[in-house]
């Protein structure tokens, strides 16, 4: 066979195994979506169930490695770290958030870097959910799936990491509660400074701030008013919530079906996008009282750059928190841009803060195919250094350098306990 015949044949096996690829990715995309579906395939143990809250512990894996989003592996670390780590997602999204594929795993990844993962899971709210506000999830809830992780590991002290109002969450939670045995929070795309006027968070913090005036006109006269609005009303459906997160990045949500048409031979590439849009197209039901906590308090004022922020009857003092910080910003975020989360390192009290901006939009920071490299490794590097055993100090007993010394403290002895019995 000649060299020409032989690059004819080549290329049409080539042809046929991707039209044979083709027919069946795109028989399944039809009919039998489900099994391209690849996200939630960590096995967790549930800790806590409540009745809309509960708390997952992702034990370590039989495996001796996992894969990586590049195609390389990463072997398993046996040997965990004293200190645990729990996961906090914002509202209206799904804990797939976390475990999105097997290997663009966050819980996964994080597992076999050494650490002791929980994810709390803010469940999914319905109708009668609607009057749930920012303090019945960052002090209530938070509090209740902290205790639980406590009893469960056998640790007081935690490291919290949260994405976008998962990280508003932690900060919320340390500001009211001020608990001592918070060592580590990691935050990835939080707003904060809504004044800077970069972002649509901060287009929107703007727009509150202009009604601001005419609404409290209307409140002297009328008995309109935001905090007594019935939070069902201001609640948000799902489908909207799926629409604000896929306008994170407009241009992605519509060209990633024109990839899919051409790529459907790939069946790698048709499970990620699969699971991507299945994800996407799944987010939850907003509950109204935190939207009306937002923006009557919280948004309207800008409180959280100024370190304190009143919510009901409760002031979280971010101006207080002594826990370690790591803050990260998406590059391209524009929901919320790096000049609206690197505030946190300058509002908050502790000694030991960093802010880093890594490549990615909203989502992409924390999901993308970049986001392994740039944020999770570098959140469990700055993690490993701050969750070891702490030295416990003994007390140490007093030294008697002189005989004279001894002479006088024994001198001493007799008189105190006098003392003591007369009282």
């Amino acid at each position: 066979m000649n060299k020409l015949a032989k690059l004819a044949l080549d290329q049409g096996l080539a042809l046929n195994h991707r039209m044979s690829g083709v027919t069946a990715n795109s028989l399944d995309w039809l009919f039998k979506r489900d099994t391209l579906i690849k996200s939630g395939r960590t096995w967790f143990e549930l800790v806590h169930d409540g009745d809309l809250m509960s708390v997952r512990y992702y034990e370590l894996p039989d495996e001796d490695e996992i894969g990586l989003v590049d195609g390389s592996t990463m072997p398993i670390r046996r040997e965990q770290h004293p200190v645990p780590l729990v996961l906090v997602p914002p509202l209206g999204v799904t804990t797939e958030t976390f475990d999105l594929m097997p290997q663009r795993s966050l819980v996964r990844y994080l597992v076999a870097r050494g650490f002791k993962v929980y994810l709390l899971d803010w469940g999914k709210p319905k109708k009668e959910h609607a009057h749930l506000g920012m303090l019945d999830y960052c002090e209530d809830m938070m509090g209740t799936a902290l205790d639980k992780v406590r009893r469960h590991s056998g640790s007081k002290e935690l490291s919290l990491m949260g994405w976008c109002m998962g990280g508003l969450f932690c900060l919320f939670y340390q500001g009211i509660v001020k608990d001592r045995s918070i060592r580590n929070i990691v935050t990835i795309a939080s707003p904060i400074d809504l004044e800077t006027g970069k972002g649509v968070i901060s287009m929107v913090a703007g727009v509150a701030q202009a009604l601001d005036g005419p609404a409290q006109l209307v409140s002297n006269y009328t008995n309109l008013r935001l905090n007594t609005l019935n939070p069902a009303r201001l609640s948000m459906p799902d489908w909207a919530t799926t629409i604000v997160f896929k306008l994170t990045d407009p241009v992605g949500s519509v060209t990633t079906y024109w990839d899919l048409v051409t790529r459907l031979w790939d069946r790698e590439f048709v499970e990620s996008h699969s699971t991507t849009s299945d994800y996407l197209n799944n987010m939850l039901r907003y509950p109204g009282g935190v939207v009306r906590d937002m923006a009557g308090e919280v948004v309207s004022e800008n409180q959280i750059a100024t370190g304190r922020v009143q919510i009901r009857d409760k002031v979280a003092e971010l101006d207080s928190i002594q826990s370690a910080l790591l803050a990260f910003a998406g590059e391209t975020d524009n929901l919320v841009p790096p000049e609206v989360a690197e505030r946190s390192v300058e509002i908050v009290a502790s000694s030991d803060k960093q802010f880093r901006v890594a490549p990615g939009g909203h989502m992409g920071v924390i999901i993308g195919s970049k986001a392994q490299s740039e944020v999770w490794s570098q959140s469990a590097d700055w993690l490993e250094e701050r969750s070891q055993a702490k030295p416990v100090r003994a007390k140490r007993k007093p030294v008697l350098k002189t005989k004279a010394a001894a002479k006088n403290k024994a001198k001493v002895r007799p008189k105190l306990k006098a003392r003591a019995a007369r009282k």
